[in-house]
């Protein structure tokens, strides 16, 4: 059982009013986009700040003007008397909590947070926090597309490119918006304490970062600290269908499973009781709200972005949205009019009747699965990158009834060819540009009438590329040159 693992953290809450960041000897770690938004914030509120990352200067961008902003720089190294002597370090979500001069600084007893913890006791605005193995972005998008139809001002950021601590640059001086709403990951929530959002969304939990955690249980239990700090008053909306979710809440019926908030649940496989649920039938495809016993459906049929996943992503929105006073039909319009983000199940073009669909953005055998789940056969699948040495064994069912051809690549290619060559036709290739080439002579096939090309590589990016957006860019470049 995971549940006692997963709800329970220490109450260690500190209010989110007063906090005094003046003289604080501060250190920031990792000099990314979060790192450095962190750094500016604390220069200009008085932070006596060190930054610190393994990179030299020459690789960031941006470090000159935190320099300026008088931040003390250490970079190219890490100093562990600078771990152990801080009073407070912000540890950018990029940075491995178990490197050395962070365990230092735990046992010296410094106070470790992240940048959503920082943040969550400087302001006071509404918090809306979506997490999830896969459909964060998308969810974290459209909920904040519909607060702003709602008329709402609304900051939408964290995981999802924006850094949190960016806020304060748009709502300063006493001003705040109506609501945050961010995209929480699991390492963002590796150090938070009293990060207590309005609304806590749990999409899904899959097999993903093994590298980073002790094993599964310790990564999902990293999830679920986004309601810890929850109270009654506040809102938890989860994936009811989700068996990783299912066990953490397991021993309590879901209205209240070892939560302290109102909850709500929405699923894609069963009929729910009470909350949300996916309908497919002759007639299309609905989202039935179940309230009291009183049923209302909502249409998919004029919504842009397709598959079950995303009928999960709105049911997840409608939900939320729902909390907050805002009826479905309302996300409904908007969502009419939302096409989706960019490597995410993006349709790239048709090509001879065949249709290319970049799904870069698919790191996890999860997020495959996913989009196999909202094609129809025939497919030609291209995957392959850098191994997250997750299980391939629930995708055997999927690819073998509608994939008819597979093309793999990158670091991974062998355990994959491993994991399919008995179902499916695998081929590999040395390059994405390879990858295409192969993909686009196999759909041309007598058999391939109205095929798919999916590039969705289940797989993180690092071995061939910077990240899975240069991934997915020069995979759509390839595309739009045949």
């Amino acid at each position: 059982m995971i549940a006692e693992e997963l709800i329970e953290v220490d109450d260690h809450s500190q209010s989110r009013t007063g906090y005094c960041l003046s003289g604080k000897k501060v250190l920031v770690v990792g000099l990314g986009a979060s790192g450095l938004s962190a750094a500016r914030y604390l220069c200009e509120n008085g932070a006596l700040v060190t930054v610190t990352d393994k990179r030299p200067a020459a690789d960031i961008a941006g470090v000159g003007s935190i320099e300026e902003a008088g931040a003390v720089l250490e970079l190219g190294f890490h100093s562990t008397d600078s771990f152990t002597s801080a009073e407070l370090i912000v540890l950018s979500p990029g940075v491995a909590p178990l490197i050395e001069p962070v365990r230092a600084a735990g046992a010296a007893g410094v106070e470790i947070v992240s940048d959503i913890e920082l943040f969550s006791r400087l302001t006071e605005v509404p918090i809306l926090a979506i997490t999830g193995t896969n459909g964060k972005s998308t969810t974290t998008a459209l909920l904040g597309e519909v607060l702003k139809e709602a008329g709402s001002a609304v900051f939408v950021g964290g995981n999802i490119g924006r850094p949190v601590m960016d806020y304060f640059s748009e709502y300063g001086s006493g001003v705040e918006a109506d609501y945050a709403v961010l995209e929480v990951s699991s390492y963002h929530l590796e150090h938070v304490d009293s990060f207590r959002p309005k609304v806590a969304v749990l999409l899904n939990i899959t097999e993903d970062h093994l590298q980073r955690y002790a094993g599964f249980a310790d990564y999902a239990g990293t999830k679920f600290r986004i309601f810890a700090k929850q109270g009654p008053a506040d809102f938890a909306v989860i994936n009811a269908a989700d068996e990783v979710i299912a066990e953490g809440l397991r021993g309590a019926s879901l209205r209240g499973a070892g939560l302290k908030s109102r909850v709500t649940g929405f699923s894609s496989e069963v009929c729910m009781e009470e909350g949300f649920y996916l309908d497919s039938r002759e007639d299309g495809e609905f989202i039935v709200r179940v309230e009291d016993g009183e049923k209302k459906e909502y249409p998919l049929g004029g919504v842009s972005i397709k598959g079950v996943h995303n009928a999960e992503n709105i049911m997840a929105v409608m939900a939320a949205a729902e909390s907050l006073g805002i009826d479905g039909e309302l996300v409904m319009r908007v969502a009419g009019s939302f096409k989706g983000l960019p490597h995410r199940a993006e349709f790239v073009r048709e090509v001879c009747g065949v249709s290319y669909i970049n799904d870069s953005k698919s790191t996890n055998a999860g997020s495959l699965y996913k989009a196999l789940a909202g094609l129809s056969a025939p497919v030609v699948l291209i995957a392959g990158g850098r191994d997250k040495h997750g299980d391939y064994g629930f995708l055997r069912e999927l690819v073998g009834s509608r994939v008819a051809a597979m093309i793999v690549l990158g670091e991974a290619k062998e355990r994959l060819k491993e994991a399919f060559g008995g179902l499916t036709e695998v081929s590999e290739a040395s390059s994405l540009e390879e990858a295409v080439r192969f993909a686009a002579a196999a759909a041309k096939g007598a058999a391939m009438k109205k095929a798919t090309v999916l590039f969705s590589p289940a797989c993180s990016s690092f071995d061939m590329f910077r990240n899975f957006e240069e991934r997915g860019e020069r995979f759509k470049e390839l595309v739009e040159a045949l």
